[in-house]
């Protein structure tokens, strides 16, 4: 298991890599202000796909590391 500061670190490298340096900053300005309920907003995350597209979806971004 990783640090909580190697954790924060891959983190933030993963949001600049995919929404650009200042979008990643609004970000964790955003997810910072907000109310939020993690377990409320993942029920609802993937309610449009399918079980084999989540799990197709994830074995291509895994052989994408």
């Amino acid at each position: 298991m990783e640090t909580e500061t190697v954790l924060r670190q891959k983190g933030m490298l993963v949001l600049i890599e995919h929404l650009g340096r200042v979008n990643a900053e609004r970000f964790i300005a955003l997810m910072n202000r907000e109310p939020f309920d993690y377990t409320e907003w993942r029920h609802g995350l993937f309610k449009e796909q399918s079980v084999r597209e989540l799990s197709a979806a994830a074995m291509k971004a895994k052989s994408n590391f």
